[in-house]
């Protein structure tokens, strides 16, 4: 979206230092500005107004900030509150953008459904989608402000850790068409439990408009629910009889990519993915959907779904030289997508041994003991034969997997974890790497991969 500073000014009520610029693209971080862009400083763990020297430095525009530094040679849009700033001026980005909207929430495989959906919406209009996980109130404008003009759909990632939230970027965004991938106990400790949940994520159905779209999942038990908030056509998409859009025979190749039969409104076929696990068939399958429901042709949607690929550490399967297989599923873990990952490494054909590295699972508050437990429960199905824990929020883990035959091994952090790894995992074996992102486990996939010369399948 072109922006001049002049235009920003008016837009946040603040006051433009310096002569007149545009931009088209905006950053928040100022170490990956590219020359050109606008960047906004934000005050959160560091002080982003600290860094507008910087920005300049790398060739930023002008500059959104709540102070103007001594030395600034720049442009400067001064603002009272930058992150109020930002919110009015994704406001501003989505008025001037003639797209339609679609939001994506849920407990899990949000990111997933939402690159899905954006592949999927790509073969009918030009799709802009938000990169990676950028989902919340700084993600999502700039998100709007970073949309191209010659977009015909904007899809957009929602994440919600106390009540309002949501609400409060639908009221940014104004979505026509919102996805619900699941209800899960994602941040119950905030949310209060899994009724919790459904209550805020149906603020994204409190959204839509009247001739807007939901599409939700029929083999979740808070659909029926939250269907009924909806003033908008809904679609319920899954396994259970009675789904208005049906997926059967789901196979999992032995890299775990999904095959499954797809039955909707506008016809049936059998979609293919590049995306891994059990779970990304119901995901691909609300893409299918909103792409359908869009004007996409079935064909189409299928052969873009098939080439598809999710943001990084995410069901990403690389293996070695020696045989060693790497599930890096390290991005961030709540209990549906730690059992749903644990499935997939029990689906996994290996020659040795089935390898976790998990850690904790954060911000589930008085439901932590239990759903750690579960996730211990699900390492004994799974097979899993050596589990490596990492910090002392796993002990339900290991409390539960302590009845199976998993051999376990407790660290105290991610670096830790990496030496044991790299120590125990020998030729044949695989491995599954997952955690709350705090926890770090990235470096865990990193040092295997580098030891035994990971090739990505």
């Amino acid at each position: 979206m072109k922006l001049t500073a002049s235009d920003a000014a008016v837009q946040t009520g603040g006051e433009m230092v310096g002569n007149d610029a545009v931009v088209h693209e905006w950053s928040f971080d100022s170490r990956s500005l590219i020359p050109g862009e606008g960047f906004i400083a934000l005050r959160g763990e560091r002080d982003g107004n600290a860094f507008v020297g910087d920005a300049f430095e790398r060739g930023a525009a002008f500059v959104v900030a709540e102070r103007v530094p001594g030395d600034c040679d720049g442009t400067v849009v001064v603002v009272d509150d930058s992150m109020v700033a930002l919110a009015e001026l994704g406001r501003a980005a989505r008025n001037a953008i003639d797209a339609t909207v679609v939001a994506i929430s849920g407990s899990a495989g949000k990111t997933s459904t939402k690159d899905l959906v954006a592949a999927a919406v790509g073969v009918a209009v030009p799709a802009h989608a938000s990169l990676a996980s950028l989902n919340n109130e700084i993600g999502l404008p700039v998100t709007l402000l970073n949309t191209p003009e010659s977009a015909g759909a904007v899809v957009l990632e929602m994440g919600a850790r106390f009540a309002g939230n949501i609400s409060t970027l639908c009221e940014i965004a104004r979505p026509s068409i919102g996805v619900i991938t699941n209800i899960g106990m994602a941040h119950a400790e905030h949310l209060g439990g899994r009724e919790g949940i459904a209550t805020v994520k149906g603020e994204l159905l409190d959204a839509l408009p009247g001739d807007g779209l939901a599409v939700l999942n029929a083999d979740c038990d808070h659909s029926l629910g939250l269907r009924s908030r909806a003033r908008a056509q809904t679609l319920i998409v899954g396994e259970s009889q009675g789904a208005d859009v049906l997926v059967s025979a789901i196979e999992l190749d032995d890299e775990l990519r999904p095959k499954f039969r797809f039955e909707s409104p506008w016809g049936s076929t059998s979609i293919r993915l590049s995306v891994r696990g059990f779970h990304q068939a119901i995901n691909a399958a609300q893409a299918a959907t909103v792409a359908l429901y869009m004007g996409a042709d079935i064909d189409a949607v299928c052969a873009a779904l098939a080439t598809c690929a999710t943001s990084g550490s995410r069901m990403k399967l690389t293996n070695s030289r020696n045989g060693v297989q790497v599930l890096d599923d390290s991005y961030n873990a709540s209990p549906a997508a730690m059992l749903a990952a644990l499935d997939a490494l029990a689906r996994l054909p290996v020659q040795g041994r089935r390898i976790a590295v998990l850690g904790e699972m954060r911000e589930l508050g008085v439901f932590a003991t239990t759903e750690h437990s579960s996730v211990g429960d699900a390492v004994v199905a799974a097979g899993v034969d050596i589990l490596i824990l990492v910090s002392a929020g796993t002990d339900g883990i290991a409390q539960a997997a302590a009845k199976g035959n998993t051999s376990i091994v407790s660290v105290a952090d991610a670096a830790e974890a990496a030496q044991v790894a790299c120590q125990i995992v020998g030729p044949g074996d695989a491995v599954l790497v997952k955690a709350s992102h705090a926890v770090g486990l990235e470096v865990v996939a990193e040092a295997l991969l580098i030891l035994n010369e990971g090739v990505a399948l």
